[in-house]
């Protein structure tokens, strides 16, 4: 017998239409890259978004039709979120800062039909136009007065002129919940990037949970800032967990050096941010250095990359914020774990909370996960076996657009499907995951596993280091032994002996890095991860010195 129950999908639309008839007051600030702060309010944003829908159909984008932009977080890219993938075809938010021939090479691959970008990125739209192969309009995200001349052979339209030029009378189509809303596409720092394709039902699944109390905990009360860019897997989600509860959303453009994030958050009063860890190592920098405070920030979401531990105590003992250590990835939504304690945890000692705090994590309803070893056997939950991460749910990839890379789910011994995350790591008796590495980045030394972010992790800890990666590098008896990659703090100093000094005591000896090299910058991918494939190709012929 079937339930009685009325069947309404589960749409990209109905965010943006339950914000306008529920809460269509509440602010969306804005600083445009035209240098200004612009507000609006979410009826507003409906209101123009219908616009751009008409303006789409007048363009020829159809149902499916994939829509990419190059833009930053700002009010001109929420209505896209919503025009776009409202009316039935796919928004493809494309990451600025991979390299311009890798942009065309998945513009081409996601068949795009239209690019809208940030005047920011005209000489990357410049680059790629004589590239792109697909792509019939390209559009400033601007108005009149601000429009670059045309590069040569591209004809560029106003999109202040398209909205203005079309009627806001929209009725947003009754789709078919598992039809595509968005796509993006994986960094690629080994072979070509690939697309994860998502549908309304799966941004919507992902929607509810975020919001979560044991999630991000996000609610009308919250002045919400994602500094996390809304071209990296949809700002995790946030712009469209906002526009659900009606908080009010503040969008920080271009500008997220330390100074102009902590003066955005306190004129806007924010009280909830979320980003990676090397934007808030600035933010802490400024905020340190001027000797500041934060008057509303109540909590911030920490992912991308493994949260410091020195950093989640700088933000709880010194400032107060409470930070959230999320870890997830593009093929899934993206979010997969957030840490919050548990009622059990309440009379812990501080150090033995902030141990649990530093692990990624806990999943939410709708996420599945487990450790297996290399022969796929199920691995305990005891805190301390630690293996290949699977995941799955419903909003977990099944296959990548356009099935490049063939099939990359692994079927268990009960016959359920997983997807391999790459990471290795253990799960507590309590559910917390903590990543242990990424498996191709494990040292392996003596027949030995050794974890690079833990030995990172310490190597922050001394007061002169302002990044750290360690990397495995060969090694004639051991295979290979792990070296300290650090860059120091700008009028900072250190030895090598000073840096090694602070693992004594702290891992066993066989663990400690055999040597460090001090340098000017670690390379960064394009969504702000250190690109430990770049180390190990830079150290490939590193002598170790003589015992």
């Amino acid at each position: 017998m079937q339930g009685l129950m009325q069947d309404v999908p589960l749409l990209v639309s109905s965010l943006i239409r339950h914000a306008d008839r529920h809460h269509g007051d509440v602010e969306v600030v804005s600083r445009r890259v035209e240098g200004d702060i612009h507000r609006t309010t979410y009826r507003e944003v409906h209101g123009r978004a219908r616009r751009l829908a008409n303006a789409l159909d007048a363009l020829g984008v159809a149902l499916s039709d994939r829509v990419a932009t190059l833009a930053w977080n700002g009010y001109r890219h929420l209505e896209l979120y919503y025009a776009v993938s409202g009316k039935g075809s796919v928004l493809h938010t494309i990451n600025p800062r991979l390299a311009p021939e890798q942009i065309a090479w998945i513009a081409n691959h996601a068949e795009d039909r239209c690019l809208f970008f940030d005047l920011t990125f005209l000489p990357i739209v410049e680059k790629i136009a004589p590239l792109m192969k697909t792509v019939r309009a390209v559009v400033a995200m601007t108005d009149r007065e601000h429009m670059p001349p045309s590069p040569p052979g591209v004809e560029l339209l106003c999109y202040e002129e398209l909205v203005a030029a079309h009627g806001d009378r929209y009725a947003w189509p009754e789709l078919d919940e598992h039809l595509a809303s968005s796509l993006c596409y994986t960094s690629g720092t080994t072979g070509h990037p690939k697309g994860a394709l998502y549908s309304h039902r799966s941004t919507l699944l992902h929607t509810f949970a975020i919001t979560w109390p044991d999630v991000m905990n996000l609610s009308a009360r919250d002045t919400i800032m994602p500094v996390v860019p809304m071209f990296h897997v949809n700002a995790w989600g946030i712009p469209y967990a906002a526009t659900m509860t009606g908080a009010k959303l503040v969008l920080p453009g271009c500008a997220l050096d330390g100074k102009s994030v902590y003066e955005l958050m306190e004129a806007e009063k924010v009280t909830m941010a979320a980003g990676v860890p090397t934007v808030w190592q600035n933010l802490l920098a400024y905020v340190g250095q001027n000797g500041l405070r934060f008057t509303s920030m109540q909590r911030t979401v920490i992912g991308g990359a493994a949260l410091p531990p020195a950093m989640l105590r700088t933000f709880e003992e010194r400032y107060g914020v409470a930070a959230l250590h999320a870890w997830g990835m593009t093929e899934m939504s993206p979010l997969g774990t957030l840490c919050a304690l548990r009622p059990q945890h309440a009379a812990l000692p501080a150090d033995d909370a902030f141990a649990i705090k530093a692990k990624q994590g806990r999943v939410f309803h709708g996420v599945d996960m487990k450790i297996v070893d290399d022969a796929g056997n199920d691995l305990p939950w005891d805190g301390a076996a630690f293996g290949n991460l699977l995941v799955r749910g419903p909003c977990v990839v099944r296959e990548y657009f356009q099935g490049e890379g063939g099939d990359p789910l692994v079927t268990d011994a009960e016959g359920l499907r997983w997807f391999p995350t790459g990471d290795v790591a253990t799960i507590d008796a309590d559910g917390y995951m903590q990543i242990t590495d990424r498996s191709k980045d494990v040292i392996k030394s003596g027949g030995e596993w050794i974890s690079s972010i833990d030995l990172e992790n310490i190597a922050l800890t001394h007061p002169a280091v302002a990044m750290a990666a360690c990397i495995g590098v060969p090694h004639p008896k051991w295979d290979e032994r792990p070296l300290l990659v650090v860059v120091l703090r700008p009028g900072a100093g250190a030895t090598r002996d000073e840096l090694l000094r602070i693992y004594e005591g702290r891992v066993p000896k066989w663990q400690i890095p055999d040597d460090v090299a001090i340098v000017d910058a670690i390379p960064l991918g394009a969504t702000g991860k250190m690109l430990k494939n770049k180390l190990r190709e830079q150290f490939a012929g590193y002598r170790w010195p003589a015992p």
